[in-house]
């Protein structure tokens, strides 16, 4: 029975995060948690029993979207070239900026915090990049002499420059120029 209930209240509260993750990136800060726990199926309560405050709910939500794209940069390299694996990773790190941009002034709160830091998010991303570099390396399709820390700081400064809904082609075609910079050189 009360594997019953953790499982019940595990279940509750990926619904939670989900919901608000949908809320946030169509909404943005002005989602409510009352509609986050109709659109999940809960009652309020329950929705405060998993986070007391808007900021857990939000930190919830960043770390589930930063674990879903770190965690897929395996999971692309299992059905793609690792550098079309990079390059599919880099559209992902796009979607993972657009959710955090809808609710930034909330998350702005959680870094403030200290809950969430830009170092570990960096090492995180970096772990992710690493990978995939080090995949483009052995396959001899990307350059082996690249630090993950540099193509992490150039994925956010094409956001940073780039970060509207409006701009995303552009942005593409920035990660296509980076991308075209991690290739092999070939020998001559």
């Amino acid at each position: 029975m009360v594997t019953e209930k953790r499982a019940d209240a595990q279940r509750n509260r990926a619904r939670l995060v989900e919901a608000a993750r949908e809320a946030f990136t169509t909404s943005g800060d002005k989602v409510t948690l009352e509609s986050v726990a109709r659109a999940a199926g809960v009652g309020i309560g329950t929705l405060y029993r998993h986070f007391p405050t808007r900021e857990t709910l939000v930190e919830a939500v960043f770390r589930a979207e930063q674990d879903r794209l770190c965690d897929s940069a395996g999971k692309l390299l299992a059905d793609l070239a690792p550098e079309e694996a990079l390059r599919a990773w880099m559209d992902r790190f796009a979607d993972y900026v657009a959710t955090k941009r809808d609710m930034a002034d909330t998350l702005r709160a959680v870094i403030a915090s200290g809950a969430v830091t830009s170092s570990q998010s960096r090492e995180r991303l970096s772990g992710a990049v690493r990978t995939l570099l080090e995949a483009g390396a052995a396959a001899g399709t990307l350059r082996a002499d690249v630090v993950a820390e540099d193509v992490v700081a150039s994925i956010v400064g094409v956001f940073l420059a780039c970060g509207g809904p409006d701009q995303r082609e552009q942005a593409g075609r920035m990660l296509d120029l980076i991308m075209a910079g991690l290739r092999g050189v070939p020998e001559r």
